[in-house]
C-alpha cells in the first residue's frame, strides 16, 4: 500500500511470494507516479471487512467525545460509495469499545478539534483494527450530524475559539438512520 497516498492508489493484494514481489514493485511505481513518493508498507488483508469511522470532537479543556460511527463498507475501487450511520453490523459493545479507543487515541496525541478515527472490522473474528485518523472534518460528516443533531462545523469553530463544550458524552445518542451516496461516472469500455 502506498505510504503517502490514499483512495486505493498503490494497493495490491499478495497471497504468495511472487504476488508479494510483483505487488511491491507495482505499488512503489504507482505510488511514485501518483504521490511523488515511492514508499510502501505492508498490512494485513481481510477478505470480508467492514470499514467503520468514529467521529470524535476534542475540546481544548481536555474533554474529548465520540459521536457514533459511520460505515463506509460499500466501495468501488477503494472509494466510498455509501456512507451510513449507524452501522447495522456493530453490536452495542463493539460500537462502545471503538468509541472508547477513539477517545483514548485523541487524548494520547492531544487532539482538539473534529476528527475521524477509522477502523477495519473483521466480521469473521469480531475484531477491529486501527486504520488511520483523519484530523479534519470529512465530507461525510453530515451523516453524523443528521443522526446526532450536532452541528460539527459549528462545534469545530467553537473549539478553535477555545470554548468549552456545551454537552457531555451522556447527552449524545444516535437517533434514526442517515446515508450519503456518491455518484460515480465512468466509461465502462
Amino acid at each position: 500500500k502506498a505510504a503517502a497516498g490514499g483512495g486505493g492508489k498503490g494497493m495490491r493484494v499478495a497471497r504468495n511470494d511472487k504476488e508479494l514481489h510483483d505487488g511491491l514493485l507495482s505499488s512503489a511505481s504507482e505510488a511514485t507516479s501518483s504521490f511523488k513518493d515511492g514508499r510502501v508498507f505492508i498490512e494485513k488483508f481481510f477478505d470480508n471487512p467492514r470499514h467503520i469511522e468514529i467521529q470524535v470532537l476534542g475540546y481544548k479543556h481536555g474533554n474529548i467525545l465520540w459521536l457514533g460511527e459511520r460505515e463506509c463498507s460499500i466501495q468501488r475501487r477503494h472509494q466510498k460509495v455509501i456512507e451510513e450511520a449507524p452501522s447495522s453490523f456493530l453490536t452495542p459493545e463493539i460500537r462502545s469499545e471503538m468509541g472508547r479507543q477513539s477517545v483514548a487515541l485523541a487524548k494520547e496525541v492531544g487532539y482538539y478539534s473534529a476528527g475521524t478515527v477509522e477502523f477495519i472490522y473483521d466480521i469473521d473474528t469480531n475484531e477491529f483494527y486501527f486504520l488511520e485518523m483523519n484530523t479534519r472534518l470529512q465530507v461525510e460528516h453530515p451523516v453524523t450530524e443528521l443522526v446526532t443533531g450536532v452541528d460539527l462545523v459549528q462545534e469545530q469553530i467553537l473549539v478553535a475559539a477555545g470554548n468549552a463544550m456545551s454537552f457531555k458524552q451522556h447527552d449524545l445518542a444516535q437517533r434514526g438512520w442517515a446515508m450519503e451516496v456518491r455518484i460515480y461516472a465512468e466509461d465502462p469500455i
